[in-house]
């Protein structure tokens, strides 16, 4: 069942009103695994409260993100003293994927060991603050994990959906790239190598066939490759490797309307995410594909529950009925609402309004 289109201003109530006191904002509050605070989701969360103006509970979030990166620093410069040493890492001390709501990190068996959700934070904090950062936590942690990212940027671990743990994956690296231009913004210019350095691991590692592929090794794509040019302006919309990712994308993951995650997908049966559908509709509004955007963007408001919930994902016609089964009888259907869909619609819907082009 289908329900109308909800408002934007709905939208960044979701987010809002998931916010935790201390400053995170939980993944999805209803869902038995994701009652945390993922860095990669409350990034993107934070950037879409940002660009409607909701600055305090942006900088809410940043301040939580610093104190929990700082709860880890002796951890942190362990392994930098390790790998600077020669030594192997323990990556089970790594900075992990996501904290508890109140900052604090559970031990489990979550793939947690993930850098991609770092560079994001460090992008996503370059967007809000205007300038070098001042002295204070914040700065403490700015530079913890500028220096973390830029020791480890390239080592293999889990990718932005939480699989492929000793894989090298392009929206990894792109995600650190991103993050090490910003500390180059918020700290100075002592990271601009490593920025430069990781971007270019992207471009001579990560193409086949005149395409970004998913990772190091690999000819299929996945839809997070569209985060190359929208969100981190790492790539302009006109490149033509770029424009080659983003045709395969469409042509082999766009589905019934919905954008997959990669083509072999089988989590809840391999299903379309809101979140990327939304993610390629900002896109195509950034560059002034108008028309292609709102088309994207109609398919995604048609997944809304009865209360204007956005799910993680929907069954669609390539959708394996077995993988979906398994997955709903371990944790039950897909997770709704989760919070970064709802970022990824304000972010489409604030890029019809500012037309801001992506960064050549």
């Amino acid at each position: 069942m289908t329900h109308p289109p909800v408002a934007h201003d709905a939208d960044v109530r979701f987010l809002l009103d998931h916010q935790h006191p201390d400053g995170a904002y939980v993944a999805s509050p209803d869902f038995s695994q994701y009652p945390y605070g993922w860095v990669r989701d409350g990034a993107f969360v934070a950037h879409a409260l940002d660009a409607v103006g909701e600055r305090t509970s942006a900088a809410r979030f940043h301040a939580w993100m610093a104190e929990a990166v700082l709860g880890m620093e002796g951890d942190v410069r362990a392994q930098l003293a390790a790998r600077a040493g020669g030594r192997p890492i323990d990556h089970a001390r790594m900075l992990p994927a996501r904290y508890r709501l109140d900052g604090g990190v559970e031990a489990g068996d979550w793939p947690d060991f993930q850098v991609d959700g770092y560079g994001q934070w460090l992008w996503s904090l370059g967007a809000h603050v205007d300038g070098p950062l001042p002295a204070g936590r914040l700065r403490d942690a700015a530079v913890l994990v500028a220096e973390y990212l830029a020791a480890f940027w390239d080592e293999p671990c889990y990718d932005a959906w939480e699989e492929g743990r000793t894989q090298q994956h392009t929206s990894t690296l792109a995600s650190a790239a991103a993050g090490l231009r910003a500390a180059v913004r918020l700290l100075g210019a002592e990271y601009d190598a490593a920025a430069e350095v990781a971007w270019a691991g992207v471009r001579t590692r990560c193409v086949a066939d005149g395409a970004f592929v998913k990772g190091f090794g690999r000819h299929d794509v996945d839809a997070s490759l569209v985060w190359l040019a929208t969100p981190f302006d790492l790539v302009a919309d006109e490149d033509p490797v770029f424009r080659r990712t983003l045709a395969r994308i469409e042509d082999e993951l766009l589905v019934d309307g919905g954008l997959l995650r990669y083509r072999a997908d089988t989590f809840y049966g391999g299903g379309a995410w809101t979140l990327l559908t939304a993610g390629l509709a900002w896109h195509h509004a950034r560059v002034g594909r108008t028309e292609r955007a709102r088309a994207l963007l109609a398919w995604v408001d048609a997944q809304r529950r009865a209360d204007g919930g956005l799910p993680e994902q929907v069954p669609i016609a390539t959708t394996d009925p077995w993988f979906l089964d398994w997955w709903t009888r371990r944790w039950g259907p897909s997770a709704v609402p989760l919070l970064w869909s709802h970022a990824m619609v304000v972010l489409a819907r604030s890029a019809f309004a500012s037309g801001v082009p992506v960064a050549r």
